[in-house]
């Protein structure tokens, strides 16, 4: 049998995280990767981290402190989680700023503050700036043999997160690339990315120089336990056979989500979804581990929910997270074609997965309607749509339209009149379309409230899309995987998407999915090191 101290499952952010604190603190670590590609969800995200009171800003003079960031989270996150999660979002933001210093003097990876403010930056504890980092390009040539093995994403991540931002990449692109052609030229002879793919070739990096090992095409099947429970190997599957790779030290589970687990999905996010945009190799295995020996699997019905184009990755359908909701000249309604929340709102998401007591989806099936100038604002979303060529619904009339999404007419007339009444005062009484200080920001400082009143008029399904589920193992303020009677199950840790996140649906920022992950990564190889001798 294969020995290591620690053996990781996944190579995403929170796996990487953790592989590189432990291989740092002296351990032999061994990194599995279930597909051919390295870096998880997390490489093909945008890379927006989310740290709050990090060296970055303090060194740039940005005024933050870890109370200012209890204070936000506990007063944006849903009212009833403050019990149960007031212990791990203190654990998050006591280690948030020790691991993006750690990971930024242990990896060749230069993160750059973001110009974006908290989202709910008028919540006590908001800040109009400093919590959001990024990743400046870097070369897959620096991983050697894995740079052909790197994780490609559906996003241009030839250009920067603050690229894409300041040269509004998604209404200009042909400008933004006259513009940066140079840059571009030489990051694609360079073999560079920057977004999800420095992120993760940083990581990668860092822990190769630190004695990481990975394996790749290697699927974990299952844990094994000692006399007294305690995990202390895994069982793989590596091109047809069966192996048992000894853990010393700790099992630390981070395998992403279960989105493209059909039962399980279909289980905790019923009704319509329209795109998945993470790997497809996010089949719950993790959860599923963890289930096997006993563990308490949590948050199953929160993910990362988003709006997605429609797109082609690894020679299947996929979904491009990119938001296109508050584009002039288009509402979003409802299943009733009532408008239910601002389409500005930074997490619409979570408004369209609101659920009924039972379960059940309250507002699906969502759709965009608007009117011909819609379509007019992006060539990108008119090349993304010809991927779906019957997505788009086109109509002369308000109610022939609402005859082909299946909308009641009598109400969508009623809801585009309301909205155009609005537009002509300058205001959405109904939802403030436009006013908080995140949707100004996102808007170029502009109130974007245009009518709907120039056929033809188009409609679109604009139901869920999931960019990663956020249920799993429910975990202790280390790491430590708990049973449901809060008891810890001994060598098990669980961190990023395959734990029970204490950051839900309801994002507070636009990398509380990567800060988290990286975070609770690094809490769970802490805890090994100071506690598992």
């Amino acid at each position: 049998m294969t020995e290591f101290d620690v053996v990781v499952i996944g190579t995403g952010s929170a796996a990487c995280s953790a592989a590189l604190r432990a291989a740092k603190g002296g351990l032999k670590v061994l990194a599995l990767e279930k597909s051919e590609w390295l870096g998880g969800t997390s490489a093909m995200s945008g890379s927006g981290v989310w740290i709050p009171a990090n060296h970055i800003a303090a060194t740039a003079g940005v005024s933050d402190s870890k109370q200012d960031a209890l204070d936000y989270l506990r007063a944006v996150q849903p009212a009833d989680w403050a019990e149960t999660e007031g212990a791990r979002h203190r654990a998050f933001v006591e280690n948030a700023p020790a691991m993006l210093k750690f990971v930024s003097d242990n990896t060749p990876i230069d993160f750059r503050l973001i110009d974006e403010p908290d989202p709910y930056v008028e919540a006590p504890g908001g800040k109009k700036y400093g919590r959001m980092v990024s990743p400046m390009p870097l070369s897959r040539r620096i991983v050697g043999k894995y740079a052909k093995r790197m994780r490609r994403s559906t996003l241009p991540h030839v250009f920067t997160y603050q690229e894409n931002v300041n040269l509004d990449l998604y209404h200009r692109p042909i400008q933004a690339g006259l513009k940066m052609w140079p840059k571009l030229l030489w990051r694609w002879l360079t073999n560079s990315g920057a977004q999800g793919t420095a992120l993760m070739t940083g990581l990668v990096k860092g822990c190769l120089d630190a004695g990481v090992t990975f394996r790749l095409s290697t699927r974990a099947i299952g844990l094994r336990q000692d006399d007294a429970g305690r995990v202390r190997g895994v069982e793989v599957e590596f091109d047809g056979r069966r192996e048992i790779i000894g853990a010393r030290r700790g099992v630390v589970i981070a395998s992403g989500g279960f989105e493209w687990n059909k039962e399980m999905r279909e289980k905790h996010f019923p009704g319509p979804l329209d795109r998945i945009g993470t790997p497809s190799s996010n089949e719950g295995d993790g959860q599923k581990l963890a289930a096997s020996v006993g563990a308490h699997l949590d948050r199953m019905d929160q993910a990362n929910v988003y709006v997605c184009l429609p797109t082609r990755y690894e020679g299947k359908p996929y979904g491009l997270p990119i938001n296109f909701l508050y584009e002039p000249h288009s509402i979003v309604v409802n299943r009733l074609a009532k408008r239910f929340v601002s389409e500005a709102h930074f997490n619409i998401g979570e408004a369209l997965d609101a659920r009924n007591p039972d379960g059940s989806p309250l507002h699906l099936p969502c759709y965009l309607v608007g009117d011909h100038r819609f379509l007019k604002s992006s060539v990108v979303f008119r090349w993304y749509a010809s991927y779906e060529r019957d997505w788009v619904k086109k109509a002369d009339t308000i109610e022939e339209l609402a005859a082909k999404l299946g909308l009641p007419a009598a109400e969508l007339k009623a809801s585009i009149d309301r909205w155009n009444a609005f537009c002509a005062k300058g205001k959405d009484e109904d939802f403030h379309r436009g006013e908080p200080a995140w949707e100004r920001k996102k808007d170029g400082g502009l109130v974007r409230l245009q009518p709907i009143n120039k056929p033809p008029y188009v409609g679109l399904s604009v139901n869920r899309s999931i960019i990663g589920t956020k249920g799993g193992a429910r975990t202790n303020d280390l790491g430590q995987v708990l049973r449901e009677d809060g008891s810890i199950i001994a060598g098990l840790y669980a961190a990023g998407l395959a734990m029970a996140n204490p950051i839900g649906t309801r994002a507070v920022g636009a990398g509380t999915t990567l800060g988290p992950n990286l975070t609770w990564g690094y809490i769970s190889a802490e805890t090994i090191l100071r506690q598992n001798q």
